[in-house]
């Protein structure tokens, strides 16, 4: 039996055709899966622990933000923060309530024990505030490193 060159020329540049066009399709699925595009979020709050949280207090870089009850700001908050719970306050009331808390400075958010506050820095985010920072471990974890509170 005689094989034609030609023949087995076409046959293997069809091959690398097909090997080339899969190529490029399985990578072009793979690119798009591993892109570098954010979400269509504007922006993100930023998590943060105590130590963290008291640095930036320290150098006064921060407007504190308490976010837990009544009661429980007067058992104990950390000096120079503002009591507002954001979380709870009903939508119609929210745009009012927010004019309290300034939108060019960094804002520390901070509750019982991070949870509230990290849907309050949501919230934050959501109504255009762009520097927010959930202090994770709230003022329990404040409390377990030895740093003050204020009654």
């Amino acid at each position: 039996m005689k094989i034609n060159v030609n023949t087995v020329n076409k046959f293997y540049s069809m091959e690398r055709f097909k090997i080339i066009i899969l190529s490029i399709v399985i990578l072009a699925i793979f690119s798009g899966c591993v892109s570098d595009t954010k979400p269509t979020v504007k922006n993100q709050y930023t998590d943060v622990g105590v130590q963290q949280g008291k640095g930036m207090i320290d150098r006064q870089e921060v407007f504190i933000l308490d976010v837990r009850t009544n009661e429980e700001y007067a058992a104990g908050h950390i000096k120079g923060s503002i009591l507002l719970a954001v979380q709870d306050i009903p939508k119609q009331e929210l745009n009012e309530k927010l004019k309290e808390i300034p939108k060019d400075r960094k804002i520390l958010v901070y509750c019982r024990s991070g949870q509230r506050s990290a849907k309050a820095s949501r919230i934050l985010i959501e109504n255009g505030y762009s520097q927010v920072y959930n202090m994770q471990g709230g003022i329990m974890e404040w409390m377990n490193a030895g740093y003050e509170v204020e009654k």
